[in-house]
């Protein structure tokens, strides 16, 4: 397996690992709501927005690919600082919001006022989304990523570490293990908890 940072053209596989390990994730399910035959669909679309908008702002997206260059796990990235939002990110939030209704809407943007209130007052990266494919969990992929977000954080003279959250309790410890600390946690609708983490650079 080896490192990949991908150009916009490679979206749809980026997209198609991350609908593979996102499918059955609890933000997911409560923001496009239960399964059904519409939920796949509906799903890969929330995806595929957000990775857009990492594509759109020239945010990093990093992949692992595997020894015939399919990607296995992909790192949706936010680079520091504040930067005006795309002018082409917003008749795409709209359409999106059209299809998967306003309650969606509403139950994402709840979800966003919690993640806003886990924030660190410092400029940092932030590691959005990081998928694994199924078929390729637990062989070390997670690890590359992360290291290579580590390392972007590492080399900038702006940020001061990184900061994720996660909904699956497993994670938890999982992150802790490369050194990040959890920051804030929060009961979304007694349905799951999420977690805020911060990875802090030494001496910023």
């Amino acid at each position: 397996m080896h490192l990949v940072t991908l150009s916009a053209r490679r979206k749809d596989e980026a997209v198609d690992v991350l609908f593979d390990a996102f499918r059955d994730y609890p933000v997911m399910r409560h923001i496009v709501g239960a399964p059904g035959e519409t939920y796949a669909r509906r799903a890969r679309q929330l995806i595929d927005f957000f990775t857009t908008a990492r594509f759109l702002g020239e945010d990093p997206v990093m992949a692992v690919a595997d020894d015939g260059g399919a990607l296995v796990a992909i790192a949706n990235i936010t680079r520091p600082g504040e930067r005006p939002t795309p002018a082409a990110l917003g008749p795409l939030r709209e359409a999106l919001w059209r299809d998967l209704g306003p309650e969606a809407r509403a139950r994402y943007e709840a979800l966003v006022q919690i993640w806003q209130g886990f924030g660190i007052a410092r400029p940092q990266y932030h590691l959005n989304m990081l998928g694994v494919r199924r078929t390729h969990q637990k062989r070390g992929a997670a690890r590359l990523l992360l290291d290579a977000v580590h390392a972007l954080s590492a080399r900038s003279t702006e940020s001061t570490g990184v900061s994720l959250t996660t909904e699956d309790p497993v994670n938890v410890a999982f992150y802790e293990r490369f050194g990040y600390r959890i920051v804030a946690e929060a009961a979304v609708g007694g349905a799951f908890t999420t977690w805020g983490f911060f990875r802090a650079e030494p001496g910023r």
